[in-house]
């Protein structure tokens, strides 16, 4: 049962991990570049949950109608105003200002929020659980699993059914001709990181309320997205909730062996994959 219990949390744990790559996955999707801010965005999206609960006195998962449309509004703007003027052939204009920017983000909330670790105040949710079958499921990861779920179905709902989706890939497929087309990249591009910033907000909140964060932390979130995106296949987004699955498993179960490995564990994971399946344990989809 110990063994089994360290599979289910696992599995829940991945679901926020899932949330953590799912903006990555998407950008990489649109417009193959690498955002080394992504962590950096992630916290910031746990700092503006925090601010809104705390001028408003909303629940964090209430506050989500207020932080998420506001993150969307930053990712369209960050997108056009500047990360567009670094997208090209070659895919070390994008690194670096995406690593400047990401040495921004952490300076600023530093000035803005101190050092100190903050956390959302979710009440009763953070503690309550459910019994299942001999287990104790923490309810908080439950749900964040379940928005995983609806948040990688809805993307690939929008990426495969809907005019945007269509609009995403063709400008992934060959910009030029979606220009000629009469789509304007610009726009799709910025509209693609207002998506992906938008899931980067509901991760942020969650990570909010399951656990302390501060300034600094930023460069895990990203480890983790990253080791999620790699593992699934860059550009699947079910691969990605597989990913962030097999991340989240192999900390726990690690974790049960000595408490010392969880995060060890997750990387050696990640790596036997990286050797076995470079491309990720599922293709691309297309069509």
């Amino acid at each position: 049962m110990e063994w089994l219990n360290a599979i289910v949390q696992g599995t829940l744990l991945g679901g926020l991990y899932a949330l953590f790559a799912a903006g990555l996955s998407l950008i990489f999707g649109v417009m193959r570049m690498v955002n080394i801010a992504h962590g950096d965005l992630i916290v910031l999206g746990a700092y503006l949950g925090l601010t809104v609960t705390t001028v408003t006195g909303l629940h964090p998962l209430l506050a989500l109608a207020v932080v998420v449309p506001a993150m969307g509004l930053i990712g369209y703007v960050l997108q056009r105003g500047l990360l567009n003027q670094t997208l090209g052939d070659d895919l070390l204009p994008p690194l670096l200002v995406t690593f400047g920017l990401s040495v921004i983000l952490q300076n600023g909330l530093l000035e803005i929020y101190t050092a100190d670790p903050q956390k959302m105040d979710a009440g009763a949710l953070e503690t309550a659980s459910v019994a299942v079958g001999g287990l104790s499921l923490g309810v908080l990861p439950l749900l964040t699993f379940a928005i995983a779920l609806v948040v990688i179905a809805g993307l690939q709902w929008i990426f495969y059914k809907t005019a945007l989706g269509r609009a995403f890939r063709a400008v992934s497929d060959n910009q030029d001709i979606a220009q000629l087309m009469g789509l304007n990249r610009r726009h799709i591009f910025g509209l693609a990181m207002a998506l992906a910033l938008g899931v980067t907000a509901i991760a942020g909140i969650l990570l909010g309320i399951r656990t302390s964060f501060d300034p600094s932390i930023g460069g895990g979130r990203l480890i983790f997205g990253f080791e999620a995106v790699i593992i699934g296949g860059l550009g699947n987004l079910w691969g990605t909730l597989a990913g962030g699955v097999i991340l989240g498993i192999a900390q726990t179960v690690g974790a049960n062996i000595d408490p010392g490995w969880q995060l060890l564990s997750g990387h050696i994971a990640f790596l036997i994959i990286l050797a076995v399946r470079p491309n990720g344990l599922f293709q691309r989809v297309s069509g």
